[in-house]
């Protein structure tokens, strides 16, 4: 039997940190986790909203966004497979409502460790604990970083740096809208249709109906903007990426390497 087509392989190997839970939290997890699956642009969670379980992504994408007065939002986080949400975590541990909101993205498995257990989790299991804490240790300094980006950061900059990190996932045609770019950065529509249209005509980009194309200088040239806005703090946010990067390698080959040491 592959992986795929095993429940418990499949969620280890997604969550590695897991397989290393004591025996009793071990069973526990894997006979009331719930398999599910959720349709792109499903609201799994409002402001004031009850946690209703632990949610393990195994597939697809969760945007968690911040929602102001007027209708601004702002992307705090997305949870892909491994990763857990932490104001999910929290609102557990302070058993509080939700004070953001969990759109599904792409097309979401996973498993839903009801409340009662994920509960019962977080008091009798050292490891499970290790597991909830240490991802909210990796969330909490990349919220960290985007306060730094959105405090000390102008605009410009910030729309900059999103522009070449997309481009460098999707390549130099961007099928996206001034709305949901604005969402991303947490601003108006109206500030960052302004922001393109002067890189437009700057030379950088060429906007169409849904799309931008980023011309071949454009990655240089708004390197160059993201960089010298505020001196050192894009390579402090970098930095603080690449160890949030290094500690969730890290934290997950330790269970493999306690494994293969028995």
């Amino acid at each position: 039997m592959s992986p795929a087509s095993n429940p418990a392989e499949r969620l280890f190997a997604a969550y590695p940190e897991l397989a290393a839970l004591e025996p009793e939290a071990r069973d526990r997890l894997l006979g009331e986790a719930l398999p599910v699956r959720f349709a792109p642009g499903k609201t799994l969670f409002r402001p004031g909203s009850a946690c209703e379980g632990h949610l393990l992504v195994l597939e697809g994408s969760l945007r968690v966004s911040l929602l102001g007065e007027g209708g601004h939002e702002i992307l705090l986080y997305r949870v892909g497979p491994g990763e857990s949400c932490v104001l999910t975590t929290t609102c557990l541990l302070g058993r509080r409502p939700y004070p953001a909101e969990g759109v599904v993205e792409t097309e979401l498995v996973g498993s839903l460790v009801p409340t009662p257990t994920a509960e019962a989790l977080l008091d009798l299991s050292p490891a499970f604990r290790r597991f909830a804490l240490g991802q909210i240790a990796d969330r909490l300094a990349e919220l960290l970083a985007l306060v730094s980006e959105v405090a000390f950061r102008r605009m410009d900059a910030r729309l900059a740096a999103w522009l070449v990190e997309r481009a460098a996932r999707c390549g130099p045609r961007l099928e996206t809208t001034h709305d949901a770019i604005a969402k991303e950065l947490g601003t108006a529509r109206e500030v960052v249709s302004r922001l393109l249209k002067e890189f437009e005509r700057r030379g950088h980009l060429r906007l169409g109906r849904g799309t931008i194309l980023l011309a071949p200088d454009a990655a240089a040239a708004f390197a160059r903007l993201a960089g010298r806005d505020v001196a050192g703090l894009g390579d402090e946010i970098t930095d603080v990426r690449l160890r949030i990067a290094y500690m969730r390698r890290r934290a997950r080959s330790e269970p493999e390497e306690r494994r293969e040491g028995r």
